[in-house]
């Protein structure tokens, strides 16, 4: 499907849930954050009745965020649920990692393509420190369990604060290309003003070519992440979210006041 700008839209970012069991800096304040209420969370029925319509109007390719994905339970019978859908080309994941040693193998026997691993630096305190919670050791089990699993090609995703050739991602880089990994730059962003910038080494952030649409966790089909702009499926009934969603997704991003990173799958 293409929208008004000619843009061919086939790529549907889900977030599954807005729960995390990490507390990074960057995507969630120290004090916490109210989460959706569970009866405003999409089931699963409804996530893949959701996909469906998508794939009837051109939706190939499914991308699972959350929050963190791996914490909304039953997540390997959502994917084993969605790999049925005739027509998806590929169904990929957006994980922290933490939880992955446990899932990889279940997730690909279900389906599931590939992972991207959220990894910011390779310095164990740092890493603890950034996200307020985590053991890298626990990432980088990960890391090897998606690899075992055919999870391929394993993409890591680091936030850089103002360049790629910050010595953290200087290191992430060289633990990548050791261990045969895909590294994206990915520069820290600000819904509330409008700072964003073009994935290094992915297309996150080219507005001119974006391919994608957003559905939140609690129903909302968003043209945008750097938008305010959002689609209830429920009120709206899906088909016409997804319209609504394709003739009024914008030239480029703006800024985003209503929405935060954890519950739209940044």
């Amino acid at each position: 499907m293409l929208d008004r700008y000619n843009r061919k839209i086939n790529y549907l970012r889900i977030s599954v849930t807005d729960r995390c069991n990490l507390r990074c800096k960057y995507c969630m304040p120290a004090e916490g954050i109210k989460l959706f209420p569970h009866n405003e969370i999409l089931s699963f029925d409804e996530i893949v009745e959701v996909i469906k319509t998508g794939v009837e109007m051109g939706i190939d390719k499914i991308r699972l965020t959350g929050g963190e994905p791996l914490v909304r339970k039953g997540i390997v019978d959502l994917v084993a649920m969605i790999s049925k859908i005739k027509g998806l080309k590929e169904i990929t994941m957006t994980t922290n990692g933490i939880l992955l040693d446990k899932f990889a193998q279940p997730l690909a026997d279900a389906g599931l393509d590939r992972v991207n691993i959220s990894l910011d630096t390779l310095n164990p305190e740092k890493y603890h420190e950034i996200t307020r919670l985590g053991d890298i050791d626990k990432v980088f089990a990960g890391i090897e369990a998606a690899k075992k699993a055919n999870l391929t090609p394993v993409k890591i995703n680091c936030v850089v604060m103002n360049s790629s050739e910050e010595e953290d991602a200087k290191q992430v880089r060289k633990f990548c290309a050791e261990n045969n990994l895909m590294v994206r730059f990915i520069h820290q962003m600000d819904l509330n003003t409008g700072k964003f910038s073009i994935v290094e080494g992915g297309s996150g952030g080219d507005c001119k070519h974006c391919n994608r649409l957003r559905l939140t966790a609690n129903g909302k089909i968003k043209p945008c992440l750097f938008s305010d702009m959002e689609y209830d499926v429920r009120e709206l009934g899906i088909e016409k979210a997804y319209k609504l969603a394709l003739e009024n997704k914008p030239k480029s991003g703006t800024y985003n006041h209503s929405g935060k990173f954890y519950n739209i799958g940044g």
